[in-house]
Order: C-alpha cells, then sequence, then structure tokens
C-alpha cells in the first residue's frame, strides 16, 4: 500500500489529521501507522530516527543548548462506525481525532517542516497508550533507551482544548473488604452480613471531603469514589464477604506511598489492599522552555485533572506540560471529532515556539 501521507498532506495539519486517522491503528495494531510515520521521517535529511517496536523516535542534532520533546500517541481505542473520518462544517470527526491523532498531527507537521528549531526537538510517536502500561511505548524506551528521553521539556500532546494543562493527579485503586458469617436468610440472625457492613464504609466515603491543592498558580482538587461493589453469594444466603473498589485521585504533592497510607487513614479498620498505582506529575513551570512556552500561548496554565503519560516524563526529572487541539471530553466517544480552527491554531502556536 502507497503511504497516504504524501508530502502535500504533511505540508496542511488539518489534511495530515484525517490521513493519520484513516489508519486503523487501534492499541497493538499500530504496525501500519508506524511504518508509514517512520517512512515519512526517514526521508528527512535533518532528523535521525530509530524504531523500537511501533514507537518511532526522530530528532534533531543541531547542537542547541536545550532539548524539548514532543511526543503523542500513535493508537486508538477500538473503532466504533466512526472511520473513515468525514468532515462537517469545521469539524472532522472520526476514531482518534480528538485522542489524539489531531496533536500527533501538529508534531509531524513540524518534524517535517522546521528543519531549525531554537532548542533541538526530539519527536516521539509511541504505541499502546491506551492499555496496560506493559505496552505503552514511552515504558518501553524508558527501559530500553532511556537516552531517547533526555530532554529539558516535554509536551505531550494530549487533548486540551488548546489550553495548557500542567502535571497531572496520580491515581490508586484500593479494594476495602468486609466480612461475616454465612447463614440461611430464612434465619438471617445467625449470620453476620458483610454486605451490611459496607453500610460504614460507605458512610466514609460520602463523609470525606477532598483536598484542593494549588501548585505553580495550578489547582488540583482531589477525589474519592467508590468505584465497584462486589458481594453476595445466593438469594437466600446471608454472605460472609463483600469488597468495594475505590479509586482516589491525588494532587502531585502526594507520593503513591502518602497516598497509599491516606486511603489506609480513611479506611482504619478495614482490610485494604492497593491494588493499582500511578505517581502523578508536577507542574514543572520553572523549566525555562515551558515559560517561553506559556508566553507564546498567552494563557494560564491549568491544573490536568487526570493522569497522562507526563507522569513517566517527570519521574525521569523531566519537565512536562500537556497541549493540544482535541477536546478532551470527546476522547473515545462515538462523535469524537476534532475543530479544524484548533488544529491550526496549535501548528501557529507551536511553529511561533520553535521557529528561530
Amino acid at each position: 500500500m502507497a503511504n497516504p501521507l504524501t508530502p502535500d498532506v504533511l505540508l496542511d495539519p488539518v489534511v495530515l489529521t484525517r490521513a493519520l486517522v484513516d489508519i486503523e491503528s487501534v492499541s497493538r495494531d499500530e504496525k501500519a501507522i508506524a511504518d508509514c510515520v517512520e517512512d515519512v521521517l526517514s526521508k528527512a535529511g535533518h532528523l535521525s530516527v530509530r524504531r523500537l517496536g511501533n514507537t518511532v523516535m526522530a530528532r534533531t542534532r543541531l547542537g542547541r543548548e536545550q532539548r524539548v520533546i514532543l511526543a503523542g500517541h500513535l493508537d486508538t481505542v477500538p473503532v466504533n462506525g466512526n472511520l473513515p473520518s468525514t468532515v462537517v462544517d469545521d469539524l472532522i470527526y472520526g476514531c482518534g481525532t480528538s485522542d489524539m491523532k489531531s496533536g500527533v498531527a501538529l508534531a509531524l507537521h513540524l518534524a517535517v517542516t522546521l528543519p531549525d528549531p531554537r532548542y533541538d526537538v526530539t519527536y516521539l510517536f509511541y504505541e499502546a497508550e491506551e492499555i496496560e502500561s506493559e505496552f505503552n511505548g514511552l515504558n518501553l524506551v524508558a527501559q530500553e533507551h532511556p537516552k531517547w528521553l533526555r530532554a529539558d521539556l516535554a509536551v505531550l500532546l494530549e487533548p486540551t482544548f488548546g489550553a495548557v494543562e500542567a502535571g497531572c493527579q496520580g491515581t490508586v485503586h484500593a479494594l476495602v473488604r468486609t466480612t461475616g458469617r454465612r447463614a440461611h436468610t430464612a434465619r438471617s440472625w445467625r449470620g453476620t452480613n458483610a454486605i451490611h457492613a459496607v453500610g460504614e464504609v460507605l458512610r466514609r466515603l460520602d463523609d470525606y471531603r477532598a483536598r484542593t491543592v494549588t501548585i505553580d498558580g495550578c489547582t488540583y482538587r482531589e477525589g474519592l469514589s467508590a468505584v465497584r461493589i462486589a458481594g453476595g453469594v445466593a438469594g437466600n444466603v446471608v454472605p460472609d464477604a463483600c469488597e468495594v473498589e475505590v479509586n482516589l485521585r491525588f494532587a502531585p504533592d502526594r507520593s503513591e506511598k502518602d497516598a497509599a497510607e491516606h486511603l489506609r487513614k480513611v479506611f482504619d479498620g478495614f482490610d485494604l489492599e492497593i491494588t493499582d498505582s500511578a505517581p502523578g506529575a508536577m507542574p514543572g513551570l520553572d523549566a525555562a522552555p515551558a515559560a517561553e512556552f506559556l508566553t507564546t500561548i498567552g494563557v494560564e496554565p491549568a491544573a490536568k485533572l487526570g493522569w497522562t503519560d507526563v507522569a513517566r516524563f517527570a519521574a525521569l526529572g523531566i519537565p512536562a506540560l500537556n497541549y493540544g487541539p482535541g477536546d478532551p471530553s470527546l476522547a473515545h466517544a462515538p462523535d469524537e471529532h476534532v475543530e479544524i480552527g484548533k488544529i491550526r491554531d496549535g501548528a501557529a502556536t507551536l511553529y511561533r515556539w520553535l521557529a528561530p
């Protein structure tokens, strides 16, 4: 198949967005799009290109004093009757338009059209962001080629609707368990109902007052929620076990350890098991390239309420921001779309920031 990412397509980030969307790339099936991206980057003489699996890295080597990263994931969630892309007025519809092929289009457009940026730039187009961390392209690069990730600032082109969202929340999932004693429901007084005991867990959740934390002018609001309850044996049995899955979204001034200890205090007296966690990321606004980027965009940054791969950069000591044309509220939706004007504005903003 001929590469649809032709030179003419690469010159226009809007046309490029549609071309990228029309290359189906559900997680774990990114080879076709990675092949196309690698092909066009390899033809740009000013870039050094490497590949790991279906993650493609390209970088300039101009001897600049500072290096920045533009990163975007190539994969999407499963298609939901929303391919190929369509255009209605000022909107491009299709799987991945918002999350995040419009952002990828900005990076790919700049990679091939801006040979002499004011910083050295590393472009990362990576696989498997939408699924388990073990497959994530950034995670694999950090393990096998950490030098690819060395930089003074990373900009992750996640959907932010043209705003700058700094850092991100951390997240912890845990199971809170209650126990009881089985009995026939006809003689329920002989048992102890583990589901009834969950009432105290839910009361503590209802009484919980989340912190609001401001860091570098960005306000992170924490949240603790029950997301699943499982229990019960049969319709005529008093249950002897029940568990509530809870999710804490925490501000980046807490570590994962701090967050886990906080949960144990909230549910003191109950059996609690941490099942999954990921750290947050501090805003990183004191990095010189970040300050220059904020001056270019001309808006105040906001806190990222959610988790993104900026946390992977932060864990390596690299300040990172979220910035992209897509609307995050449309990610993964069957009517996912992106505004053409946001793509053009994003391309112009990044060009003003990076052009010498």
